[in-house]
């Protein structure tokens, strides 16, 4: 809900500026937005009506020096709640409760190859382990996967082991965190042991990619394809690898900031601003009937 009078700017500009010098993963570049935000409001960019429109104005200019596009003041058209990170697991809870769980199609192509999409997020494991588990179980049986991120903008990194884990036989390193400040690292990996049956190593899987996938969804696609495991078709991707927090600035606004960012083990790299390239490119719309016919031609061959 936009509100019709003025927003006063000042509040929301203060209290992003300061939580950007305190918690973004790149402490010599939060300085300078902050500068750039302040400077900003002192000229008068921000006096606009409304929060979508401060929003937008905002993000545009956090977005402005390195790219990042995890770094956001996001506007919520329902009042948010106050507490850390609630803004995104509210919304994140509608989407969940109207996607079966994350998992909203499972299907049998011809020549037994199965599809499986992962969309609108991959939601936090607690949440998903049941139905993600039950979709990659139930496609185990496939001759050949095909697993579709196209329109899966991210979630959790937790999340993205655990779907690895089915893909693969062994537990198998699979990223490494590196938190703000340089002291801390924590590295991901794959399972030990799933809920239920693993499609497994061997097996040929594809997955699919468009221009929208991003964040932990690219972790997915980039993950398997560093460790050789699946083939990416489509489009690259958006380009963001930082693991980001949200606080809420405002009853309708929350700042999404990056506290960490990936380092792949196979690459020594991330995605951040390249996107994950594909393997084999072509327009998101044709990347399933190009992957179906890529895996009948491999399992004749």
């Amino acid at each position: 809900m936009t509100t019709s009078t003025q927003l006063p700017p000042a509040p929301v500009i203060d209290e992003t500026a300061r939580l950007l010098i305190e918690h973004y993963v790149f402490p010599e570049i939060a300085e300078q937005l902050a500068d750039l935000l302040q400077r900003r409001l002192a000229e008068g960019a921000y006096d606009v009506n409304g929060a979508e429109e401060l929003a937008r104005l905002v993000t545009a200019d956090l977005q402005s020096v390195n790219g990042d596009r995890h770094l956001r003041l996001k506007h919520h058209a329902d009042p948010v709640s106050p507490k850390q990170g609630a803004a995104t697991l509210d919304a994140m809870r509608r989407d969940f409760d109207t996607s079966l769980g994350g998992a909203p199609r499972v299907q049998l192509l011809d020549g037994g190859v199965a599809v499986v999409e992962l969309a609108p997020m991959l939601f936090p494991l607690e949440w998903a382990a049941e139905p993600l588990g039950a979709a990659l179980t139930l496609a185990h049986r496939a001759q050949a996967l095909i697993v579709d991120l196209r329109a899966n903008r991210g979630g959790d990194p937790d999340t993205v082991a655990f779907v690895c884990s089915y893909l693969l036989d062994e537990r198998t390193h699979l990223n490494t965190m590196h938190w703000r400040g340089g002291e801390r690292s924590e590295q991901s990996w794959s399972m030990p042991y799933v809920p239920g049956a693993r499609f497994g190593g061997s097996k040929p899987l594809y997955v699919l990619s468009s221009d929208s996938t991003f964040s932990a969804a690219e972790e997915l696609a980039y993950n398997l394809q560093q460790l050789g495991r699946a083939v990416v078709v489509g489009e690259r991707t958006r380009g963001g690898a930082h693991p980001c927090k949200g606080w809420t600035v405002h009853p309708h606004l929350e700042a999404t900031i990056p506290v960490g960012r990936a380092i792949n083990p196979v690459s020594g790299a991330n995605w951040e601003g390249t996107g994950v390239q594909p393997d084999v490119p072509c327009a998101a719309a044709d990347s399933l009937d190009r992957a179906h016919a890529l895996a009948l031609a491999r399992l004749a061959g």
